[in-house]
């Protein structure tokens, strides 16, 4: 089964995506299941998880909808304001529906670098493991010191952290954030995306070879046990397209065993994400 872990939907509006600039304007328009079912077929991939893009509760509502009528989204990550003091009841009205399988914050976006820290955003992250569901950790490298003190906090909650916390791969820059995704990794809870890259490059000049040390070492660091592909479509479609996403990451993949590719376009994922229940492809027909 092949997987893609990080694709997004949206019914585009100016000041709900207001980070959605003029250098993307390609992406002021809907994105929606029908857009994906196609390019999904055309690369023979499964299934997808679909990833919160909005920080509403009506967010999660509306992917979780949109997983009941399209059964490749095989399950969704959904948003929550993990330090409110109704959190519990709002994991628990949500956790009903077996296609929620994770939850996310756009942490990167914080004016507080150390916000995955403040005690009333740990005390909502601790209510996770007692529903089953996972976290995904979106951040820029500057924050990966603040995530390897969250990630000891929670021994046995399973995180994951997306488009491999973004470094810059425009400027080819990677010693310290090499070092730190190595000290993140040692956590064997954490899992890591290969999601994301081609927006952290040069959108129209980039070559398949300036992701490859990158990939290499989140390869080193997780191992092909803890790593799994992500397209980010659409997000992805201002620097590729794709099926260019899809082939940087296989490409690569070449280098390991046919075992060990199959872990990372898809097996991981169904095993982090509990992916096992929602093993049938195609739209709803009842």
């Amino acid at each position: 089964m092949k997987i893609d872990a990080h694709q997004h939907f949206w019914n585009y509006d100016r000041q709900e995506y207001s980070w959605i600039d003029e250098s993307m304007a390609s992406l002021n328009r809907d994105f929606l299941p029908g857009d994906l079912a196609e390019l999904l077929k055309q690369n023979n991939i499964d299934g997808t998880v679909a990833v919160q893009a909005r920080q509403s509760l009506i967010e999660t509502e509306w992917l979780l909808r949109l997983a009941e009528n399209h059964n490749f989204i095989r399950g969704v990550v959904g948003w929550v304001e993990l330090a409110s003091s109704h959190v519990e009841s709002e994991i628990a009205r949500f956790a009903k529906n077996p296609k929620l399988k994770g939850l996310r914050h756009v942490l990167h976006d914080e004016q507080d670098d150390r916000y995955m820290l403040r005690d009333d955003f740990l005390r909502g992250l601790a209510k996770l493991e007692k529903f089953n569901l996972t976290y995904d950790i979106l951040i820029f490298p500057r924050h990966l010191k603040f995530a390897c003190q969250l990630v000891r906090r929670f021994p046995q909650q399973l995180f994951v952290v997306d488009h491999i916390a973004k470094p810059a791969i425009r400027t080819g820059q990677a010693g310290a954030w090499r070092q730190e995704m190595g000290q993140l990794a040692q956590a064997e809870n954490v899992y890591c995306k290969i999601s994301g890259m081609v927006t952290e490059a040069s959108w129209t000049d980039w070559s398949k070879a300036d992701f490859l040390p990158y990939m290499e070492a989140v390869l080193e660091a997780f191992g092909a046990e803890r790593l799994m592909f992500g397209s980010d479509w659409p997000v992805c479609t201002v620097a590729a397209n794709y099926d260019q996403v899809l082939d940087i990451v296989t490409d690569f993949l070449g280098r390991v065993s046919p075992t060990e590719q199959a872990k990372i376009m898809g097996c991981n994922a169904v095993n982090f994400y509990n992916l096992q229940d929602s093993h049938k492809t195609g739209e709803r027909t009842s």
